[in-house]
């Protein structure tokens, strides 16, 4: 009940209106300013837009069958107009093996490599496996059977066969060998290969000026017959010229049953044929008997002309002399660093229209050759320390001046044959450019600092100097694959008896080691020794690989096979 008014202001009594009913706290501040609206003063679009579709949802439940519409409208609306204050940051980091960071591996070891003594010289006991007694039986075994077959009198010739070996030094050889296999296979007589002049080697250089030709003709006597010329009577219906001889252009790595399928007939009918290009053109899976002609033609009637012989011996005597503190022991290395050859002749192969070149996939596939700063930290990291004697075989070194400075950094012994040889040995080799050089560039250096005192007449003779030198070394390093380290590798092996230490690094292994500035001294040595001893059996048993020749003849022990590295 409410009380009233006693004294009212007019005078009279009347009671006071009822006030109005409590309203429930949930509604007291409810409507302020009137009824909700999404749009007020202050509010951007966006906001303004996300209130309402709020206030829809609320008050009409239906709309949420609409719901993924209105969301992905609403964020189409909101990104085009919003700001974010961190926005994600997106690197583009460089694929493995894309950068070449060889150098800043190289600055972060050499303090830590050059203090290191843990370790005797590799050079002294490179050896860790003895030689085993089996494989240099095996050898021996191979050298008797290249001479128990042969044949007392030869049939009478199919006819005559000329060949056209082209390429560099080795593949030449290769040419050479196929080529008697081929003649003796046919019963045919060979003529003297005639070596091609090619663009990028540019030796004009024929068999005799390389190899010792009578010597190459009397080892071959006994199995194949050959000449230095056709006789006159036969040349007379081509003119006296072998251009006008029918060419056989015959695909690459046939089989010797097409030999004697197809070449034979034309042979024995036109009595002289020419095969020209020649270059891999006999496959390897071919039988014993043509594996030996091959092997006999490469290990024993192929000998460097007495110019070069002499000369090699004498450089592998000054090797030997020098390095008398290691018990006249060297290491030697086949570099594959040169470029100038490859951009004049084959730069075309590399600017094909749609080819796609990723330098990163095809240095972590191994592909790519090893620089002269990763060949020293990896020598170095195997055990051969800075007073080991180094051979340089190799071309001119691309940007040698600064791409080899780390290289004599690591190995100051380091030698080449023009710092071995004189200037007048190296005369009918070389031609020297009548330029004055100053004595930081001696003509010794021409070569190892690409310099533009000299140039190479004869090619392929330097190269079989260098040959000579790493055939004799203790140990030879292959960097990149070619027809020089896999002759070498087979030669050196039937040379000593099964005993000859080949290094051929796992560049896969290698690119990601090179890859990593981080590493310490520590994990790359024993990622080195590791591969270095993965390696030492390769002088004695070595099973199949891409260049392989099986062994079959009679007298070889059959319960295992001796594989010998023709290529």
């Amino acid at each position: 009940m409410h009380p009233k008014n006693r004294v009212p202001n007019n005078g009279q009594t009347t009671p006071s209106p009822p006030t109005s009913p409590l309203r429930s706290p949930r509604h007291r501040h409810g409507r302020k300013s009137g009824r909700f609206s999404p749009f007020q003063p202050g509010r951007t679009f966006p906001h303004s837009l996300s209130w309402l579709l709020l206030y829809v949802v609320i008050r009409r439940q239906r709309v949420f069958l609409v719901v993924p519409l209105i969301y992905i409208s609403g964020m189409l609306l909101y990104t085009g107009t919003a700001s974010f204050d961190a926005v994600p940051v997106v690197r583009n980091r460089p694929s493995p093996g894309s950068v070449y960071r060889s150098p800043q591996v190289y600055e972060k070891l050499k303090v830590y490599m050059n203090a290191d003594t843990s370790s005797a010289d590799a050079i002294s006991t490179v050896w860790k496996i003895p030689i085993e007694g089996r494989m240099e039986t095996l050898c021996k075994q191979i050298k008797i059977w290249l001479f128990l077959l042969t044949a007392i009198d030869l049939p009478e010739s199919n006819g005559y066969i000329y060949v056209e070996a082209n390429g560099g030094l080795n593949q030449q050889r290769t040419s050479i060998c196929n080529a008697v296999a081929v003649a003796g296979y046919l019963n045919a007589t060979l003529l003297i290969p005639n070596f091609h002049f090619h663009s990028i080697w540019r030796d004009p250089s024929k068999f005799k000026d390389i190899y010792d030709e009578e010597y190459f003709i009397s080892t071959l006597k006994n199995d194949v017959r050959v000449v230095d010329k056709i006789p006159a009577v036969i040349m007379e219906r081509f003119d006296h010229n072998l251009t006008n001889v029918f060419n056989f252009r015959i695909k690459a790595w046939s089989s010797i049953r097409y030999y004697k399928e197809v070449v034979l007939p034309k042979l024995l009918e036109e009595k002289v044929i020419r095969i020209s290009p020649f270059a891999n053109r006999l496959s390897f899976d071919a039988p014993p008997a043509v594996q030996r002609l091959r092997c006999l033609a490469n290990y024993e009637a192929l000998r460097f002309s007495s110019p070069i012989l002499s000369l090699g011996e004498t450089l592998v005597a000054r090797m030997k002399q020098r390095s008398v503190n290691s018990g006249g022991k060297y290491l030697s290395v086949h570099l594959r660093f040169e470029v100038k050859a490859r951009e004049r002749g084959w730069k075309g192969k590399f600017t094909k229209p749609g080819r796609v070149i990723r330098p990163g996939a095809i240095r972590i596939n191994g592909k790519c050759p090893l620089t002269p700063l990763e060949v020293g930290l990896m020598l170095r990291g195997m055990g051969f320390g800075n007073k080991t004697y180094i051979f340089l075989a190799s071309g001119k070194i691309y940007n040698s001046e600064k791409t080899m400075t780390p290289l004599l950094e690591m190995f100051p012994n380091l030698q080449t044959k023009e710092m071995l040889a004189s200037e007048e040995e190296l005369g009918p080799y070389k031609v020297w450019n009548n330029t004055e050089i100053s004595p930081l560039r001696d003509r010794t250096f021409c070569h190892l600092f690409d310099l533009d005192c000299c140039f190479q007449r004869f090619s392929s003779r330097m190269a079989a100097i260098d040959y000579t030198v790493c055939l004799h070394s203790e140990v030879f390093v292959t960097t990149q694959g070619g027809n020089f380290p896999h002759f070498l590798m087979g030669h050196r092996r039937y040379l000593y008896g099964g005993h000859s230490k080949t290094i051929r690094p796992d560049k896969r292994r290698l690119a990601l080691l090179f890859d990593n500035p981080n590493i310490g001294w520590r994990t790359f040595k024993r990622q080195m020794l590791n591969m270095r001893s993965h390696g030492d059996t390769k002088g004695t048993i070595t099973k199949a690989d891409d260049f392989a020749i099986r062994w079959d003849g009679p007298g070889i022990d059959q319960t295992g096979d001796c594989f010998v590295i023709l290529m």
